[in-house]
């Protein structure tokens, strides 16, 4: 069963979505095209096709800002930076994985191209940074910190999940580290940049910063299994998707770490140099989970949600903010795409 989008992230993308629209509207004509369609907003003609995605950042960033005591409308634009940036990474890991489809239709690389793909996620990445310094306070500028950093450990975490591609021999400790950084970081960003933007107290920046990081390593553990035993026509990618790719996700790192006769079948059949066919996916996907990576992620994912709301518990906030962000937590790792 689909969860229910809570009411915060629904209104955070009416909020939000107009300051996004208004920055894209900036760029080049060909990056702003191309930027359209992957948000949703238009078809590869041009046209209006309603509204994006669901906007879970800039949720969590606008209250983030609520949380120390700020209107929500006002880090909008830190807000939408973070968008930004997210959908900068997915254009680029979108070209870099050859992933066809992105959100039930053509991916944007196989509408445009590669190299217009590469520009607007570019361009996307940049626009973000103008909109956080948009206000020159020492605020401001502490946020654009944030957002740049949380940027350099995404690109990092990247880098290494395609290195891991290419080795039989990942740790699950490195898989958990680029995990934190290609997932995690920017949730983490997230969560405390609007708090950052309303010069709120360091405890509650730090708090809050704590629980997107474990809420980001949750939400990447889910989006491991989905990548596995997900459904396409709620995932919108096609089945078996990253053991068609050989991905060390989590859940295989696991596996083939697990030192059983199915892990070590699994870590045979992933040496394979060919491409491997849809009943060798499906034996893979078998012996991923005989191995126990499949219940060790499950298991770890609530390790880490719990630990995300330990990290709130103890923060200095509005009640009624507190139940919406872990409203949140709790949405993006029970989602089912």
């Amino acid at each position: 069963m689909t969860a229910v989008t809570p009411h915060s992230v629904s209104a955070a993308r009416t909020l939000v979505e107009p300051v996004l629209r208004e920055a894209v509207g900036r760029l080049d004509a060909l990056s702003a095209r191309v930027a359209a369609y992957h948000l949703g907003w238009a078809d590869a003609a041009g046209r209006s096709t309603g509204n994006g995605g669901k906007a879970l950042r800039p949720a969590l960033a606008v209250l983030s800002a609520r949380a120390a005591g700020a209107a929500g409308e006002r880090c909008l634009p830190v807000a939408a930076a973070v968008e930004l940036v997210h959908a900068f990474s997915l254009l680029h890991d979108d070209v870099m994985d050859g992933d066809p489809t992105r959100r039930h239709r053509p991916a944007a690389w196989t509408v445009f191209g590669d190299s217009a793909a590469i520009l607007a996620g570019d361009a996307l990445v940049t626009l973000a940074g103008e909109l956080v310094l948009e206000e020159d306070t020492p605020a401001r500028v502490r946020a654009a910190r944030c957002l740049v950093s949380a940027t350099q450990r995404l690109i990092a975490g990247q880098g290494r999940d395609l290195e891991f591609e290419r080795r039989a021999d990942v740790t699950l400790e490195e898989c958990r580290r680029m995990s934190a950084d290609k997932t995690a970081a920017l949730l983490s960003c997230a969560c405390s940049i609007g708090a950052i933007a309303a010069g709120a107290p360091e405890p509650l920046v730090t708090a809050l910063a704590a629980f997107g990081a474990e809420t980001g390593l949750a939400f990447q553990l889910v989006d491991d299994l989905l990548g596995i035993w997900g459904r396409p026509e709620a995932t919108g990618k096609p089945v078996l998707s990253d053991l068609r790719s050989r991905k060390k996700t989590l859940p295989v790192v696991a596996a083939l770490t697990s030192g059983t006769p199915a892990g070590d079948t699994l870590a045979g059949l992933l040496a394979r140099p060919e491409p491997l066919p849809e009943s060798v996916l499906s034996m893979a996907a078998r012996l991923v989970d005989e191995a126990g990576g499949r219940a060790w992620a499950e298991t770890e994912a609530k390790h880490r949600l719990d630990a995300a709301e330990r990290h709130l518990a103890e923060a200095d906030m509005p009640a009624e903010v507190r139940a919406e962000l872990l409203e949140i937590a709790h949405f993006i790792t029970s989602r089912d795409h």
